[in-house]
């Protein structure tokens, strides 16, 4: 794929940056919005439809959602090397959300799914098995953890017991908030089976969250 007259169309701030990139033509490839490119943190959407014949120049946009340190914003005097100031939202801790997921019948390709969604919002966190619990814990910017929730709820991740694709309609959310005070921050997305209930405590107990452990988690498992 070729794009030709790209320039900077708008920038707008908030929990993270959205950085909007104006092609006057895409040639050689047919793009649709389902299409997306991710790079360092960064998630790219095609905001409009781009379907032309081959060596055609059709119009395009391209969404990038960017964390903060990577974009500064307009006459900041911030480049590649300077780190821009910090909100205070961020400076009080990641937002977290602890999801419980009622089942997975097609278990590889969900797991595959959640795995590609969190990498692509720049989320963190564990999903955890154990025995027939399953509990997801996702830790990053809140707007791109609300984004993850609309994901899970509209897309066609599991399927029904005939072997249709269906919707995610039972998971439901048992805890959210700034992560609390002596939680370690997760570094990366994990996918983590246990095959006790002391294992699973102990996992709360070392991301600093053993107090979620009783009030959300313990009920599922008696």
């Amino acid at each position: 794929m070729r794009l030709s007259g790209l320039f900077v169309k708008d920038v707008k701030e908030g929990e993270g940056q959205v950085l909007v990139v104006k092609a006057a033509g895409v040639t050689g490839m047919r793009v649709t919005k389902s299409q997306a490119l991710g790079t360092q943190g960064a998630v790219c959407r095609v905001r409009t439809k781009a379907e032309g014949p081959s060596g055609a120049d059709t119009p395009l946009e391209l969404v990038f959602h960017l964390p903060p340190p990577l974009l500064a914003a307009p006459g900041s005097g911030a480049g590649p090397s300077t780190c821009p100031a910090v909100s205070a939202t961020e400076a009080e801790g990641p937002w977290m959300t602890l999801l419980h997921l009622d089942h997975m019948r097609a278990k590889a390709r969900y797991v595959r799914t959640v795995r590609q969604w969190a990498a692509a919002l720049g989320l963190t966190g564990r999903l955890m098995f154990m025995g027939r619990v399953i509990l997801l814990l996702l830790q990053g910017h809140r707007d791109r953890v609300k984004e993850y929730l609309v994901l899970q709820k509209t897309s066609r991740v599991d399927v029904d017991s005939s072997g249709k694709r269906c919707r995610e309609r039972m998971a439901s959310v048992l805890w959210e908030a700034r992560a609390p005070p002596g939680h370690s921050r997760f570094l990366a997305f994990e996918v983590k089976e246990f095959s006790s209930l002391d294992e699973l405590r102990k996992e709360f107990e070392t991301a600093g969250l053993e107090a979620l452990f009783p009030e959300c988690a313990l009920g599922l498992v008696k």
